[in-house]
């Protein structure tokens, strides 16, 4: 089995590299050519553009930023469209809108390619070391021809039900992260402006009904004040303004999730759209006027 994989960024790297290791042929395409050099080196076929990518391999994967590039690498000048035999999968494992997801598999269908919408949660070092929870949408014969290249990039991969449904699933995974971390950041500050030790209270309820693999993963970057980017608070800025225009077409409210999403505007408007989404506390901070000291203490 052959796969085109375009996009090779903070996730889309690490996730070809482990199809790589697991024996796939893999031809991979990125705008960086340092990016495509990596993969070569590790024994990849470089593509010069999505439509070479595309061409003779089965399954195309993208993972790019938004749903505009995924729309321009798909149907674009060069784009894979082009190229992608009948009967190929794309499998796009962005975060878009479901409406965006059905979009394209409407398009592709025309030219007899299917379809699977299939994000990830776990950010960068899951996507390194191959532990990806992975939702999919899309027909169930597809879902079964691609899950042998989501189980070498995921350890918790889900066929969800149909098109749409992995982009939706990730629009609800994506309340859940950014609003816990809001609410961990708010407790934190609150504890530490108190005096509290931040590890010793991390250790005390990390056991708890409030652990969380949120509280795993982010309260130790915290503690080291490393906001260095695993989910950029730019790019989860995104995700909650899909979350915020489907839920208005659903007619759903969404009062934690807006107020989230104002922090994260405001976090871009002083400087920080590149930052780690942990680095959300940095909010709480200034309004507190305080800043949490490294190390907790």
């Amino acid at each position: 089995m052959k796969i085109g994989f375009i996009g090779l960024g903070i996730m889309g790297r690490p996730m070809a590299l482990n199809l790589v290791k697991a024996g796939f042929q893999v031809k991979a395409f990125d705008l960086s050519t340092d990016a495509r050099k990596i993969l070569t080196e590790a024994g990849a076929e470089a593509a010069v553009s999505p439509r070479e990518a595309a061409t003779g391999t089965d399954i195309i994967i993208t993972m790019l930023p938004n749903a505009a590039i995924v729309k321009d690498v798909l149907f674009g000048e060069n784009g894979v469209a082009d190229a992608a035999s009948e009967g190929a999968i794309v499998v796009d494992m962005s975060s878009v809108s479901p409406v965006d997801s059905l979009q394209c598999a409407e398009r592709l269908k025309e030219r007899g390619v299917r379809f699977i919408d299939a994000p990830v949660s776990g950010g960068e070092p899951k996507a390194i070391d191959g532990t990806l929870a992975i939702m999919a949408g899309g027909d169930e014969s597809a879902f079964a021809e691609v899950r042998p290249t989501f189980e070498a990039m995921g350890s918790e991969v889900t066929h969800v039900g149909g098109i749409g449904s992995g982009s939706t699933t990730k629009l609800a995974n994506q309340i859940l992260v950014n609003v816990t971390i809001a609410a961990m950041s708010e407790a934190v500050v609150l504890a530490s402006k108190a005096g509290v030790d931040i590890g010793k209270m991390y250790e005390a309820i990390r056991g708890g009904l409030a652990g969380s693999a949120v509280l795993d993963a982010k309260i130790p970057m915290v503690l080291e004040r490393n906001f260095e980017p695993g989910g950029r608070i730019d790019i989860n800025m995104k995700d909650l303004t899909n979350v915020y225009n489907a839920a208005r077409e659903l007619g759903t409210p969404m009062p934690l999730t807006s107020q989230v999403l104002e922090m994260f505007h405001s976090l871009k408007a002083n400087g920080h759209a590149t930052d780690d989404h942990s680095g959300l506390i940095q909010y709480y901070e200034k309004l507190a006027n305080y800043e949490v000291p490294k190390g907790g203490k």
